[in-house]
């Protein structure tokens, strides 16, 4: 059986390997303060949010997420499933699609009125799941990287 749930201190080793799979896998590169800061926000669960999936106990799969306003609802929220990763071991076992389902909910119960999340055009595994549990609506992301300001 698949658990969900908000990720626990103990976990910061088993998270901080699957987020830097997930980052490998888009190949991208981050500075280690990057983890350090995304921790420290994920526990403290005000900006942005993050849950694990775990199976026999083992974190397997992560996913983070937050909320932000909307033009088109003035006065309502939407949610922006940021980054999804599970392990490949237990991938096609259902703990993405819980992962997307808990996001789904925690959503709902704060009255936000869509989930929404990027891939890239060739995650294909990922897209067949995508598939069956949303909508494709067609959108194609544009994106100007901006340098980090320093405080």
């Amino acid at each position: 059986m698949i658990d969900i749930g908000r990720l626990l201190p103990s976990e910061r080793d088993a998270w901080e390997g699957l987020f830097r799979a997930y980052i490998d896998f888009y190949e991208r590169v981050e500075p280690d303060e990057m983890y350090e800061h995304a921790w420290r926000e994920f526990l403290a669960d005000t900006r942005l949010h993050a849950l694990g999936a775990r199976l026999d106990g083992r974190l397997v799969g992560i996913t983070h997420f937050l909320t932000h306003g909307n033009t088109s609802a003035p006065g309502t929220d939407i949610c922006y499933l940021q980054d999804l990763f599970t392990a490949q071991d237990v991938r096609g076992k259902g703990v993405g699609r819980a992962l997307i389902e808990a996001v789904t909910d925690w959503a709902r119960e704060r009255a936000c009125t869509r989930v929404y999340w990027n891939t890239h055009e060739s995650n294909s595994t990922a897209r067949r799941l995508y598939d069956k549990v949303a909508e494709n609506r067609g959108f194609i992301r544009y994106q100007i990287d901006l340098p980090k300001r320093e405080p």
